[in-house]
């Protein structure tokens, strides 16, 4: 039956990050600092709201865009939070963020286009990059400049066929951030070369070092940015499904026809739930989120001070969820270092190549989990290294 499979899809490689989850799930006594998902439950007003819309009866489908009172809020909370400028008639509520991602890059692409993606990254874009047609290029980001992308990379990358960036800031799986002066030094580059910006921004909120600063906040670079985000990381609402894009005119119109004919809507009881979350939030100034944010920072630190201590060089998250350890000295890959501490301490770390080839010698740690996993996972991951010699 191999004829009968589309050529792009039987080119993508499994996800790497879902092999390791899918063997922890059956191995007992393992800890897992593998997949990105909160350990916080979602608040209890944001769950309360999804059960009283169910009891109310409200379990038709919306409006292909989502519920007119959530666009006019998640608008409201890109401004308020983040000086980013959004038209509730030119953003759609998505199925995640990873529905956004899949709907830009299909909206975007030409057969053959190429879309610069900086490296390491979220193991999605490449692979969506390809099935919409396009030619995803790796544009290598290093610890020693804090993974920041810079006028120079980016420059380099540029070709004839370039048609877009995507910049995911904070990033995954680094943990990196993009300050407002690293953002203003590349944006001469993509004006002069035209380029679309693909801003996947789901981790802003979970910034520790100042705030979170989007590319779309600078000068006019609303005119040529994609805004896409969601409600899994920072309000923990990773099951609920429900992301948003925010875009230019001509290439909303795109996305929308995609996402008619597509989805339809995201479900009406997790558009209630998200809303819910940001009228909570504008009254009480995002307290739910700040704590997480916080407690986060905290195990981020715990983190990499513990891979630094051990030798291992690990660069201090300043977002996101992750530390992205290199095992270089050790003379193992990522891949080699992660199949042996599962096997020898039931610890699950990501490899780092499933974020590009920039990672082939380091590996990804989520520390969306408890600080006595962490702390356990240390010892463990201590103990591997010393049999290592």
């Amino acid at each position: 039956m191999r004829s009968f499979v589309n050529s792009r899809a039987a080119q993508l490689k499994p996800s790497g990050i879902r092999k390791f989850f899918d063997i922890v799930s059956e191995m007992e006594g393992a800890i897992s600092l593998g997949v990105g998902e909160p350990d916080f439950v979602t608040p209890w007003s944001i769950r309360d709201a999804a059960i009283r819309s169910v009891k109310r009866g409200l379990t038709q489908y919306t409006g292909n865009r989502g519920l007119p009172e959530l666009r006019k809020n998640i608008c409201r909370y890109l401004s308020e939070r983040f000086s980013i400028p959004a038209d509730p008639d030119h953003t759609i509520v998505t199925v995640g963020a990873s529905e956004a991602i899949d709907l830009c890059l299909r909206a975007v692409c030409d057969e053959g286009d190429e879309i610069l993606v900086p490296e390491p990254c979220y193991v999605s874009y490449a692979p969506s990059v390809m099935l919409a047609g396009g030619n995803p290029v790796g544009v290598r980001c290093v610890s020693d400049n804090d993974f920041a992308l810079t006028p120079e990379l980016l420059e380099k990358a540029i070709t004839p066929k370039t048609k877009a960036l995507i910049l995911a800031y904070p990033n995954n799986p680094t943990g990196a951030i993009m300050t407002k002066e690293q953002l203003e030094a590349i944006i001469p580059v993509i004006e002069e070369h035209d380029l679309l910006v693909i801003s996947d921004e789901i981790y802003a909120e979970l910034t520790y070092v100042g705030k979170h600063v989007s590319i779309a906040s600078l000068g006019n670079m609303s005119a040529r940015t994609v805004v896409i985000s969601g409600f899994s990381k920072a309000f923990a609402m990773t099951g609920w499904r429900v992301g948003f894009v925010c875009a230019p005119a001509e290439i909303d119109e795109a996305m929308f026809k995609i996402h008619q004919y597509t989805i339809m809507c995201a479900p009406r009881v997790s558009q209630h739930a998200a809303n819910a979350g940001l009228v909570e939030g504008f009254s009480d100034g995002f307290a739910v989120v700040e704590e997480m944010r916080e407690e986060y920072a905290r195990r981020g630190k715990f983190l990499s001070n513990a891979f630094n201590s051990m030798g291992l060089k690990c660069f201090s998250p300043k977002g996101a969820f992750y530390v992205f350890p290199s095992v270089e000295k050790l003379g193992v890959t990522g891949d080699e270092f992660a199949n042996g501490l599962l096997r020898a301490q039931k610890v699950a770390v990501v490899p780092g190549s499933a974020f590009g080839g920039a990672g082939l010698y380091h590996v990804r740690c989520s520390y969306a989990t408890s600080m006595s996993k962490l702390s356990e996972a240390i010892d463990r991951i201590e103990k591997y290294i010393k049999s290592l010699g």
